[in-house]
């Protein structure tokens, strides 16, 4: 704001009626200023309006992913801003605001905008009040950066000139990322330092040890030649192969998965790149629920085999699933799902899906085939025959069937459903995408299946689409339709534990096959997507768990286990700590991050709410509790099986 001091220079060169125009446009531009700030913080772009000749002041503070925009405008008619995001596939620009026009010549109207600086945008400048386009400029503004962008009149009048100008350099808001990354690379090293000083010590003293054991017992009765010891050959001989041998690779797989989504429901210190993707495409947030459902299929292959080869029976088997599928079910609706800080549970605005009904979906229906089809005994089977190498598919056809049909039926409801107002196959988020025409039709056949069978008010009422498509319609991720691709994700887990099943310690085997697999789906899903974001017959897209969006996952998922498996089971270079301590107790370590997730150690009080630094310490200090947790836990034997 300006003091009296600083008033009575801008004015006291002017005459008097001039100066009296000024004084009142000066007070009248000053509660506007004023009203903004305490009146609208939170909107999402704000407009500072600026007389010609005076100097403005940016009152609000930036937030994060944010930046100053001004625009001069030295034309002499207004110049209406536009934007779009580079991620808004057929969007609609968006109005920024209005350029007033130049007051004089030489002397430019000046606005202030605040931009996003999340992805790159591009900027369009109309001529008002025709719609004459004067520009177009794509630009990835930088957080906190200060900007001008200048519009000029060439010398031949009907000729603009738009240049962007940066005033003051952006913050490099990756640099706590960075840190963190050294900092906890920094311990990994000194971790792995430490066991190796310590085998070698304890190398040391073994061999002193034993040197003196053996001098004791020549010179002891027992190694007088009189005597005659006989050899020991046991421990010559390998030991002999153990099917229920828990794979320290399984869990670790499992333990990475759930320690990203820890740290990405914590806020991932707010980067966009943690968040979930607005509709199209992959973040590092879209990968680990699929890949806790993979691996959650490759344990209950393991897990059927071994009961069986115990003795027990399918009809108890399938009691045992059933409850368990409903326990995990019951926790989701009413342990995760309400907010009760925020008052009692409402039956109103209760929503039914979710990440734990979504696994409990997927494992009741891949435990019950499984169940069908599974073989206790695997070592009588012939490996002569010419079909021997696809004994792990052929061996289970029906229920490879019973999940083909179920994507043939995926593929129906999604492309052949008739939604009202909406076109046929539409998969598209609605909002501003497709050019606005589409705005009610958010997620399409999935969208509407979910409003139909469990209401508005029973499903997510704030979609990752609503961040740049400006959607309106509630719609969720975990719903039904998503549910049947879900189960094909969790088969193509079971069909891992079935390669480790049938080619148990045949290390080549296993690892070649996954690849295989990988291969497969890598194919699959280029052919699908056409190797582009949009464009693609079905594109990648976690809200709808698209066909690709699945094959991709599973392609990931194979390889990420090829490279655990072979580093934690194969060649031992890696014990799998400490993600392998949180993959042995999955579902306490996630119910609890969201039961606990508002309580210190947690969560604390910032100093600097706009702060990535600040977001990402607390994140990761929450985060790296529940792995401690998770060990101490491991280390008092306690584990929390449904």
């Amino acid at each position: 704001m300006l003091n009296g001091c600083s008033l009575f220079k801008s004015i006291k060169n002017q005459s008097h009626h001039g100066a009296v125009v000024s004084f009142l446009y000066l007070v009248f531009v000053q509660k506007v200023h004023f009203l903004m700030h305490f009146y609208l913080p939170a909107h999402p772009v704000l407009l500072f309006l600026t007389p010609a000749g005076f100097p403005h002041h940016k009152h609000r503070r930036l937030k994060m992913d944010e930046a100053f925009l001004t625009v001069k405008n030295e034309l002499d008619t207004e110049v209406v801003v536009s934007w779009v995001s580079e991620h808004c596939y057929q969007c609609l620009y968006q109005q920024l605001g209005v350029a007033p026009a130049a007051p004089s010549l030489g002397q430019p109207s000046s606005v202030d905008f605040i931009v996003s600086t999340q992805h790159e945008i591009t900027l369009q400048l109309n001529r008002t009040p025709a719609t004459q386009e004067l520009c177009t400029l794509p630009f990835h503004f930088g957080e906190h950066g200060n900007y001008s962008l200048w519009v000029k009149n060439l010398n031949d009048r009907s000729l603009v000139n738009c240049t962007l100008v940066t005033d003051a350099d952006p913050a490099n808001s990756y640099i706590p990322i960075l840190v963190a990354f050294l900092i906890f690379a920094g311990l990994a090293l000194v971790s792995a330092i430490g066991r190796i000083i310590l085998g070698v010590v304890r190398g040391i003293l073994f061999r002193i040890s034993g040197s003196m054991e053996t001098e004791r017992l020549i010179n002891s009765e027992l190694g007088s030649p009189g005597r005659t010891v006989a050899p020991i050959t046991d421990n010559i001989l390998p030991p002999p192969n153990n099917p229920s041998k828990r794979l320290r690779s399984l869990d670790t797989f499992r333990g990475i998965s759930l320690v990203i989504m820890v740290f990405v429901n914590y806020g991932a210190g707010r980067y966009w790149f943690f968040k979930h993707e607005s509709w199209n495409g992959l973040t590092v947030a879209d990968l680990v629920f699929p890949w806790f459902v993979f691996i959650m299929g490759t344990s209950t292959a393991l897990s059927i085999n071994a009961s069986l080869r115990a003795g027990s029976t399918r009809s108890s088997l399938l009691r045992k699933v059933v409850w368990r599928s409903l326990q995990l079910f019951i926790i989701g609706v009413f342990i995760i799902n309400p907010n009760y800080c925020q008052g009692p549970l409402s039956w109103a605005n209760l929503r039914i899906p979710g990440v734990l009904q979504r696994l409990a979906w997927s494992y009741l229906v891949v435990a019950c085939l499984d169940l069908l089809v599974a073989r206790s005994h695997l070592d009588i089977l012939t490996r002569d025959a010419w079909w021997s190498p696809g004994l792990d598919i052929l061996l289970y056809w029906p229920a490879w069937l019973c999940v083909l049909l179920l994507e043939i039926i995926w593929l129906c409801l999604t492309f052949l459903l008739p939604v009202p107002n909406c076109p046929t196959g539409y998969l598209g988020p609605g909002g501003i995408g497709d050019m606005g025409l589409y705005a009610n039709c958010t997620g399409g056949a999935a969208g509407f299946i979910d409003r139909w069978l469990l209401g508005e008010n029973h499903i997510y009422q704030t979609p990752s689409s609503r961040v740049i498509y400006a959607t309106d319609m509630p719609y969720d991720p975990e719903g039904v339709l998503g549910s049947i691709s879900s189960v094909l994700m969790a088969y193509l887990g079971l069909q891992a534990g079935k390669i480790i099943l049938h080619y148990r310690d045949v290390h080549t085997s296993i690892i070649s096959r996954f690849l295989i697999w990988g291969l497969i789906l890598g194919v699959l899903s280029a052919v699908l997507t056409k190797c582009s974001r949009d464009q693609g017959f079905i594109p990648v897209n976690k809200n709808l768990w698209s066909l690709s969006y699945v094959t991709t996952l599973a392609c990931f998922a194979f390889v990420l286990l090829v490279l655990v498996y072979y580093t934690v089971d194969v060649r031992k270079w890696w014990s799998g700590a400490p993600f392998y301590y949180p993959g042995m107790n999955s579902i306490l370590v996630y119910v609890g991050h969201e039961v606990f997730e508002e309580y210190f150690p947690f969560r604390w009080r910032m100093a600097n709410n706009q702060s990535h630094a600040e977001h990402l310490t607390q994140n990761l200090v929450a985060t790296s509790c529940w792995v401690f947790i998770s060990y101490v836990l491991y280390r008092k034997k306690i584990f929390w099986k449904i």
